[in-house]
């Protein structure tokens, strides 16, 4: 199987983690925005690459401009789960 199948294969089982999340209302909501920032990465990742292919004929790993940007989507999604998961935290502290 190509990395590529396995990439987009690996799409289904994130949605469904997804909706399940959403549906439970555990999850801090800005932790919640950070997992879904996750799908912006990926959407701006799949152009990114093309264009990497097609104008440079190299991998997106290997155009740093392009790479950078988007792994910039990656890095705000995890920095909102982080964010969202401390202040749950704090307000469960703070509770007791």
């Amino acid at each position: 199987m190509s990395k590529e199948t396995l990439f987009a294969l690996s799409l289904f089982p994130y949605l469904g983690f997804l909706w399940f999340i959403n549906r439970s209302k555990l999850m801090p909501r800005l932790s919640l925005y950070g997992f879904y920032g996750t799908l912006i990465f990926v959407g701006v990742t799949i152009p990114a690459g093309i264009y990497a292919k097609v104008h440079y004929g190299e991998a997106l790993a290997n155009v740093d401009w392009l790479h950078g940007g988007a792994e910039v989507f990656l890095t705000l999604s995890n920095i909102l789960v982080v964010l969202g998961f401390a202040q749950a935290v704090r307000q469960l502290k703070a509770k007791s």
